[in-house]
C-alpha cells in the first residue's frame, strides 16, 4: 500500500477495520479503538453521553474492577488512556511488545464489556460535574465554547463535549446501555496499531478478542450545521482580562484546499513569527497570548483567533486583528514568508510522525475521513504546491465580514461592538 510505510488494512467479517504499521526499530506498541461518533452525534437532551460513557468504561467490565484494570496495566508498564471529541471517542493503550497480548485483552475488555454500575455511576457524575466546572473557571475554555454555542447555534456541533451539568444530571444505567450499544458496533469501529508488531498475527488477535462485536448499521450522519455570525458580549467581572474569540467558517478536513488553509492559518496565527504575535504581541505589547487555530470537521470547519487582554485594549486588538485578515486579502505573501510557513507546516507534520501514538492516531483518522493514506511524500508534496495566489484567493474567501463572528468574555466595563465595526 506505501512503500514508505509498512500499512496494512484487514477488514474482519463484522466490519471492524484493523490497520497496522510495522516500527521494527521499536521495542513498544501503541493500540487504539476508534467510536466514528462524538458530541456531534448526541441528541440535546443527552449531551456529554459520549464523554460520559468514555469515563464509565473504566469503572469496571464483567471480569474486571476499575482497581484490577489500573493494576494489571501498571503491573506490565503500559499506559491506558481516552479523550472524546466531536466526531469519536478513543480508547488507546501502549505497552511493550511482549506485553501486547495482556494490553490487547483489557483494551477488549472495556471497549466491549463494560457494566455500568448504578454506583460507579453516580460517583462518576459527581466527577464530571466537578470537570465541568473547572472549564467554567478556565476563562480560554470558556470563550472558546460560549463563541462555538453561538457560531454552531442551535446544532450538536455546538454543544460543549462535557455535557452541561442539567444534561449530564440526567443520564442513567439505561441511557449509557443504549448509547453504548447503538455505537459500539462492527461497522462504526477502526482499530490501528503502530509498533513492533506483525500484521496477520495481530489481526488473528484482534479477531480473536473482538468476535463477539456486532456488524450493526453506522448512526446515519446528520446535516451539517449553518455558521452563524453572531457578535456576543459576555460580562464576567471576575476575569482581569477580556477575551476574545474571533472565528469564520473554514474548508472541511478533506478539502482539497486544505493545504491552503493551513498556510493561510500559520501565516495569520501560527507561531511566534506569525504576523498576528509580531504585530500584536510584539510590535505593539497588547497581549501576552494571541494565536489562530483551525478546527476541521467531516463537513465544515472554523478558523478562530484568540487573544487575552485588557478592557481598555479590547476593541484595539479586534482592529488590528480584522486589519491582518484585510492585508492577507490585499497583498499577496512574499516568497520569503510563504516559504518559512511551508517549513515550518511540513516540519509539523514529520515531527508530529514521530511517536507511535501519533502514527497510529494519523492510521485511524485517514481511514476515518479519506479512506485512504496519503505518504509523507504525497503531503508535502501538497503543501509545496501551495503558492502565494492560492493564499490570497482563500483569504478572500474567508475573511468575509459578515461571515465573522466575535465573542467577548470578561469585565466588560461598557464595551460596545457591533457590525459596523467589522470591517476587513
Amino acid at each position: 500500500m506505501s512503500t514508505e510505510r509498512n500499512l496494512r488494512r484487514t477488514v474482519l467479517p463484522n466490519g471492524l477495520i484493523v490497520l497496522t504499521e510495522r516500527m521494527e526499530h521499536l521495542r513498544s506498541v501503541a493500540m487504539g479503538v476508534w467510536i466514528k461518533s462524538g458530541s456531534r452525534c448526541e441528541p440535546a437532551e443527552t449531551n456529554g453521553i459520549s464523554h460520559f460513557v468514555e469515563h464509565m468504561v473504566f469503572k469496571g467490565t464483567r471480569s474486571r474492577s476499575a482497581q484490577l484494570i489500573a493494576r494489571e496495566m501498571d503491573s506490565i508498564g503500559g499506559n491506558l488512556d481516552a479523550f472524546t471529541g466531536k466526531e469519536t471517542i478513543c480508547f488507546n493503550v501502549k505497552s511493550l511488545g511482549e506485553h501486547v497480548p495482556i494490553a490487547l485483552d483489557i483494551l477488549a475488555d472495556i471497549v466491549l464489556n463494560p457494566t455500568f454500575a448504578s454506583t460507579d455511576i453516580e460517583r462518576e457524575r459527581g466527577v464530571i460535574l466537578e470537570e465541568i466546572k473547572i472549564d467554567e473557571d478556565n476563562p480560554d475554555v470558556l470563550v472558546h465554547e460560549l463563541f462555538t454555542q453561538s457560531f454552531w447555534k442551535d446544532h450538536p456541533l455546538g454543544k460543549p463535549i462535557l455535557g452541561t451539568t442539567a444534561t449530564v444530571g440526567r443520564l442513567d444505567q439505561e441511557k449509557l446501555f443504549d448509547y453504548h450499544g447503538g455505537r459500539f458496533l462492527g461497522s462504526n469501529m477502526i482499530f490501528s496499531a503502530a509498533g513492533n508488531l506483525d500484521h496477520d498475527q495481530f489481526v488473528a488477535s484482534v479477531a480473536e478478542k473482538f468476535a463477539a462485536l456486532c456488524l450493526g448499521q453506522a448512526v446515519p450522519e446528520e446535516h451539517a450545521p449553518e455558521a452563524s455570525a453572531r457578535i456576543l458580549l459576555r460580562n464576567k467581572k471576575a476575569l482581569e482580562q477580556v477575551q476574545i474569540c474571533m472565528g469564520v467558517p473554514s474548508p472541511p478536513i478533506t478539502d482539497g484546499n486544505r493545504y491552503t488553509t493551513l498556510i493561510l492559518n500559520t501565516v495569520l496565527g501560527g507561531g511566534m513569527s506569525s504576523r498576528l504575535f509580531q504585530t500584536i504581541r510584539e510590535e505593539r505589547g497588547m497581549v501576552y497570548s494571541i494565536y489562530s487555530d483551525l478546527n476541521p470537521y467531516r463537513d465544515t470547519g472554523t478558523l478562530c483567533i484568540f487573544a487575552g487582554t485588557s478592557a481598555g485594549k479590547a476593541i484595539e486588538v479586534v482592529d488590528l486583528i480584522l486589519a491582518e485578515m484585510k492585508k492577507l486579502k490585499d497583498e499577496p505573501l512574499s516568497n520569503e514568508e510563504l516559504t518559512r510557513a511551508k517549513d515550518q507546516v511540513k516540519g509539523n507534520i514529520l515531527m508530529g510522525l514521530e511517536s507511535s501514538n501519533s502514527r497510529m492516531a494519523n492510521l485511524a483518522r485517514q481511514e476515518m475521513y479519506f479512506q485512504q493514506f496519503f505518504t509523507v511524500d504525497e503531503i508535502i508534496a501538497r503543501v509545496d504546491a501551495v503558492d502565494a495566489a492560492g493564499v490570497q484567493a482563500m483569504a478572500r474567501r474567508l475573511f468575509d465580514p459578515e461571515r465573522i463572528a466575535v465573542t467577548l468574555l470578561g469585565r466588560l466595563d461598557g464595551i460596545k461592538l457591533n457590525r459596523k465595526r467589522i470591517v476587513c
